[in-house]
């Protein structure tokens, strides 16, 4: 381990074993390989050329660096986090150091924060705006829309259905998540009514213009080439914006399906089976929206609370003068 960042140097090894051992998906290892680059980038700079002498607060130092110089939001910041455990786990195991200075380090729970999500109406305007005068791609952008809130799909997965995945019989897509997991996730009727409508009349000529290339894809782009995650952002926000809504991106979608399905009473483990979540852990998130929904609902929908609304300035009801009136 005499030579510079001698651990981190394995990490084609390392990102081979995630790939084969593990069944990490692709986009997976391409993070991880992004989040030991930065790290090995920073122990570099504090004077650490080996990753086997990184104390726990070297790294803890580096999670910190990513959040206030780098500025990252939390949930990359956690993402990085987990990139660490793994890959000092492995190193730990494969005997390259002596232990594991990530083993210690926890997630901090004041990370955690509530996704946002749209209200139904401002879904609805938003999966409704592609139209004919939207452009030639109309079809395909509220096919796009639908499948992606719909199922709850994330960007990934909707880019990588193919045109066998969608069973129109069945009501449902074969969706193959992260970690090449693959699940059935059934989708509503404006899915399967656009999908199909998409298929029919705006899919055939785009096929026809890669010349056969990629025609088990389901979604195309202009150039007949199968869609990519970029270009479902590109199309979201670009929807959004003409819809008049900011702050959309495709998980926008993904979450607004989650805390819709909670608030309307969904249980909890069908959820967490339709987003594909491995741990319930994940899902629970939305039950904190789902009761912030809750008490919006009883300031709104309460009588007592509506006839204090419309009363601003009449006296509060204590709870003294509430049982002197009831004798």
């Amino acid at each position: 381990m005499g030579t510079p960042s001698a651990a981190l140097r394995r990490r084609p090894d390392f990102l081979t074993f995630c790939r084969i051992e593990c069944g990490l998906a692709t986009l997976t290892l391409e993070a991880y390989g992004r989040d030991l680059a930065l790290l090995e980038e920073f122990l570099a700079d504090r004077g650490v050329q080996d990753a086997a002498k990184a104390s726990m607060q070297d790294l803890a130092e580096h999670l910190r660096w990513l959040s206030r110089s780098k500025g990252f939001e939390a949930t990359t910041v956690t993402r990085h986090l987990a990139s660490m455990r793994v890959f000092f786990r492995w190193l730990h195991a494969t005997g390259a150091i002596a232990r594991d200075p990530a083993r210690l380090l926890e997630r901090p729970t004041t990370w955690k924060r509530l996704p946002g999500a749209m209200t139904p109406a401002q879904m609805r305007r938003l999966v409704e705006h592609p139209s004919k005068e939207s452009g030639e791609l109309w079809l395909r952008d509220r096919a796009l829309l639908e499948l992606l809130y719909g199922g709850g799909l994330r960007a990934s997965e909707v880019c990588g259905l193919k045109v066998n995945d969608f069973h129109e019989t069945l009501g449902a897509v074969a969706v193959t998540g992260k970690g090449g997991k693959q699940r059935v996730v059934p989708i509503g009727v404006p899915a399967i009514d656009w999908t199909r409508r998409y298929l029919a009349e705006c899919r055939p000529s785009l096929a026809r213009a890669a010349g056969g290339r990629d025609a088990f894809r389901l979604l195309l782009s202009v150039t007949g080439r199968p869609l990519e995650r970029v270009a479902v952002w590109q199309i979201v926000k670009k929807v959004a914006a003409a819809a008049g809504l900011d702050g959309v991106h495709p998980h926008t979608l993904r979450h607004s399906f989650a805390t819709h399905m909670v608030v309307g009473g969904a249980d909890l483990r069908v959820v967490q089976e339709l987003l594909g979540h491995s741990s319930i852990l994940t899902t629970q998130i939305y039950t904190h929206v789902s009761r912030s929904h809750l008490r919006e609902v009883l300031l709104t929908c309460h009588p007592r609370e509506a006839r204090s609304r419309q009363r601003p300035n009449a006296p509060t009801r204590t709870h003294a003068s509430a049982s002197r009136r009831g004798k």
